[in-house]
């Protein structure tokens, strides 16, 4: 039984197919098939159900591959206590970001870690908070950047920064008269939302004081874009929120721009991997980096709106 052997039945395991499995691991289709079955010889089982088809696992196989996935994860941590050793930062490194925050915050790091860590070859996603839990799990992600909390037994999350809501108000809104907002204020009825997938919207439900609509609602409109929520906001047709690090790239439009009352409220932002991480050096690395940049924003723009990073829950 070898490593190798091991990683090929994982790609089978995913992909579902040989000929995939094959292109993933880089080898020829009947090197690969060679090898599981001599793997199958040597367990003396049948690790997949060639006949459906999909290929599936059988009973005994799902079984081999949780603690294939164990062993291929534990053969690579080898190389992670060697880098750690060595003080070294470099390799492949696959990160994922949920769209409403990676327009603000990938500008503000990724410069500064390309140039601190030339050897690190990142590679960097927009995902929704799902196929990001989803990525991690299944080992294609090594870390990602999203609101938490996640409340998942298999994933760690790291706190980078807490990022308050700003309320864009338009002049003809109710809202529009108060120099600063409360949470009771809100009204679900009047709030332009992100679309479904979004985990920023469902931090705006839990703030409203209702998800409730009204029988005399003219319209339910739900965006992907904070851009187009903010167009449609100064056409009259309701009020949004936005996450403060999106407010700092608005000329014309901060006049609409209102606090909230401390406590004002807030998402948290954080860094996440799995349970059984690998690449420690380049996770602290990235961390690093981020906390630095976050905290010069922080000295830079306003203390009192962006909130202090949370070192009592980090890494």
């Amino acid at each position: 039984m070898t490593i190798t052997q091991l990683k090929y039945v994982l790609a089978i395991a995913e992909y579902k197919n040989f000929t995939l499995a094959s292109q993933h691991c880089y080898v020829t289709q009947p090197t690969l098939s060679m090898q599981i079955q001599k793997l199958e010889e040597e367990l003396n089982v049948q690790l997949f159900n060639r006949k459906k088809k999909p290929i599936q696992l059988t009973a005994i196989g799902e079984k081999i591959v949780l603690q294939a996935k164990i062993i291929v994860d534990e053969s690579n941590r080898l190389q992670d206590i060697v880098d750690q050793q060595k003080g070294y930062v470099g390799g492949a490194f696959k990160l994922g970001i949920i769209p409403t925050i990676m327009p603000t915050l990938l500008p503000m790091f990724l410069g500064v870690f390309t140039k601190k860590f030339p050897k690190v070859k990142l590679s960097i996603e927009e995902l929704t908070t799902e196929e990001i839990i989803k990525k991690l799990l299944d080992g294609h992600l090594d870390a990602a950047i999203a609101a938490t909390p996640l409340e998942n037994k298999m994933l760690k999350e790291l706190p980078l920064y807490y990022e308050p809501f700003v309320g864009f108000v338009p002049d003809n809104h109710d809202l529009s008269d108060k120099k600063v907002l409360e949470a009771d204020d809100l009204d679900i009825d009047t709030m332009l939302l992100l679309e479904d997938g979004h985990c920023f919207k469902e931090s705006i439900l839990n703030i409203c004081k209702s998800n409730k609509a009204k029988q005399d609602q003219k319209f339910k409109l739900e965006s992907g874009s904070f851009d187009t929520l903010i167009k449609l906001a100064k056409e009259g047709l309701g009020m949004t929120l936005l996450p403060y690090l999106h407010t700092l790239d608005l000329t014309e439009d901060k006049k609409f721009l209102k606090n909230f009352t401390n406590p004002a409220p807030a998402r948290e932002v954080s860094l996440i991997i799995h349970k059984a991480h690998l690449k420690i050096q380049m996770i602290e690395a990235l961390k690093k980096t981020i906390d630095g940049v976050v905290r010069g924003a922080i000295a830079f723009y306003d203390v009192k709106i962006i909130s202090p990073l949370a070192n009592k829950k980090g890494a």
